[in-house]
């Protein structure tokens, strides 16, 4: 079975996806969208207003994560981690920040 399938038939029977660190990047990442009010609240559907402060903390947050797994992190760990960042940077500076 696909990894895929196995997260969907997880999701099915409400257990949660196995925690890795592509998994956790990706919910820093996630949350710090949100915080910049680039994604709208996921159960109401509406976007919130920015919060550029909180926002940073998140961003400093990975930063620290990906300075500190320097060297132990696979190639498509590694791109993951420096895309991300450098995708929430550029939001963060559309807020005017």
């Amino acid at each position: 079975m696909a990894s895929d399938d196995k997260t969907n038939e997880n999701a099915a029977q409400g257990e949660m996806p196995k925690v890795d660190f592509s998994t956790l990047v990706l919910s820093l990442g996630t949350t710090a969208l949100y915080q910049l009010g680039a994604v709208p609240d996921p159960e109401t559907g509406e976007h919130v207003s920015p919060d550029p402060l909180v926002a940073q903390q998140t961003i400093d947050t990975l930063e620290m994560l990906r300075d500190k797994t320097r060297g132990n992190l696979d190639d498509e760990e590694r791109k993951l981690i420096d895309s991300l960042l450098y995708e929430l940077r550029m939001r963060f500076v559309e807020t005017g920040r």
